[in-house]
């Protein structure tokens, strides 16, 4: 998605605005919408990724990626698993509201045998997410069987988003 487009059409919006003013009020405004080029940008990046995480947590087990290439974005959707495909393992549970979709994400160092690495991508591939993606909903998945331990207020039953 080209932001310039956006990022012109504001500084444009901004000249119409000024146009009944004084020369030097134009001249002034002039320059303040060619300083606000970075920011409007940032502010469009910032509007984009929220509606991008309100979108993932609509279309779980699918997410939709905001991705700074250069000077624009570019959206990275993946769609959710086919439910006819057929799959070695049991399709993963959505996160519950013990994972909200809009909490910090951690770094874990995983090290799997290069078998067991092997398995996973193509267990990712099958369900067509990212391994990072499969992995946490099959961890969550595992946990929910096990009857891991749910925070106060929350249910396993509810789902409420997914961020891969």
């Amino acid at each position: 998605m080209e932001l310039g487009v956006f990022v012109d059409r504001l500084q444009s919006e901004l000249a119409v605005t000024a146009s009944s003013a004084t020369d030097e009020m134009r001249a002034a405004a002039e320059r303040v919408a060619a300083g606000l080029d970075a920011a409007t940008r940032l502010v469009l990046l910032e509007a984009l990724s929220e509606a991008a995480d309100a979108i993932t947590r609509e279309l779980a087990p699918g997410s939709v990626h905001v991705r700074l290439r250069g000077r624009d974005a570019d959206f990275v959707v993946t769609p959710p698993p086919v439910p006819h495909a057929p799959q070695q393992d049991p399709a993963p549970a959505a996160p519950t509201e013990a994972e909200p979709a809009d909490g910090p994400a951690a770094r874990i160092n995983f090290r799997p045998p290069e078998a067991l690495k092997a398995r996973i991508e193509e267990a990712a591939a099958q369900a067509g997410v990212s391994v990072n993606s499969w992995l946490v909903r099959t961890t969550t998945a595992a946990l929910d069987r096990r009857g891991g331990p749910v925070p106060e207020g929350s249910s396993r039953n509810r789902v409420v988003g997914w961020a891969g």
